[in-house]
């Protein structure tokens, strides 16, 4: 029972990276139907700005924050500059596209900085409390669950709470009726992405540290598990992408700490994915589909 309330606890910290990269997959979605391949690598980027101004500054925080307005203003950039231009009636051509920029993306940070493995300290103690000789959490377990409510909340008052949430919605649901309205949809894309990204560099920021350390590839693991993850939830939901990360991370915890086997994690995950598919196929917080004629 002990070793169960770890590994739930434990698994829980984990689900809540997955759910912060899907979460950020899903705003993408939503914003233009796009599933943005490269949101691992812009993450990537990220960390590697944090790190390069870490090593200067001596300051984690400061890093930290780069790292939240450097993946905000290379998604920016890459919206604006790239896929901006791809056709909107022609998804597998932003599928292409979004792989290529991927790796131009890991390319440039392999001239830049090498494809060596750079270890990423954690900015708290990495140590499991003991409550009664019962292993508990750690301090940096409960600084990245303290992160992850702190972003959902502050985008859940964002699309709740505030007119440019109700732009982004309409932008995203009903994008010819909010341009009738005077909403300017491309800029609330924009906005997306810069936010997708943002949250993409939390999840960076928070996972590496966890031992999986910084190269320029470090989070094409961490991609496809929160895209699994955004899938099960329901990529039009962002309560979805929250939930799907989380039972993600809790199924991997339970399946690596009871079986021993990593690999029988994956197989776990994609034994989720298929179940949830075949008895509702849009994921579990998907909506009704409008009927056309």
């Amino acid at each position: 029972m002990q070793r169960f309330g770890y590994l739930t606890v434990d698994g829980l910290a984990s689900g809540a990276v997955y759910a912060t990269f899907a979460l950020s997959l899903v705003l993408i979605w939503r914003a233009g139907r796009i599933v943005n391949f490269a949101q691992g690598a812009i993450a990537v980027a990220s960390a590697y700005l944090a790190w390069s101004v870490t090593a200067h500054t001596h300051s984690y925080w400061l890093g930290f924050v780069a790292a939240l307005a450097g993946g905000a203003l290379l998604g920016v950039v890459v919206e604006r500059g790239v896929m901006r231009f791809v056709p909107a009636d022609r998804p597998m051509d932003a599928v292409i596209v979004a792989v290529g920029v991927m790796l131009v993306v890991q390319g440039v940070l392999g001239m830049l900085y090498g494809a060596d493995h750079r270890p990423v300290p954690a900015p708290l103690p990495t140590g499991v409390w003991r409550v009664g000789g019962v292993a508990t959490v750690s301090p940096y377990q409960l600084f990245v669950v303290g992160a992850v409510a702190v972003l959902v909340a502050a985008l859940a008052l964002l699309f709740t709470r505030t007119r440019l949430g109700l732009r982004l919605r309409a932008a995203a649901f009903a994008p010819e009726v909010a341009r009738l309205l005077g909403v300017r949809v491309a800029r609330m894309t924009t906005v997306a992405w810069a936010l997708a990204s943002a949250a993409g560099a939390l999840a960076a920021m928070l996972v590496l540290p966890s031992g999986l350390g910084l190269t320029p590839t470090a989070m094409d693991g961490v991609f496809i598990t929160a895209f699994t993850a955004a899938v099960i939830g329901g990529l039009d939901s962002a309560v979805g992408a929250v939930v799907g990360g989380l039972a993600v991370g809790v199924v991997v915890n339970y399946v690596t700490g009871y079986a021993g086997n990593p690999n029988l994690a994956n197989l776990a995950v994609l034994a989720l994915l298929v179940i949830v598919l075949l008895v509702r196929p849009g994921g579990l917080f998907s909506g009704v589909a409008v009927r056309r004629a």
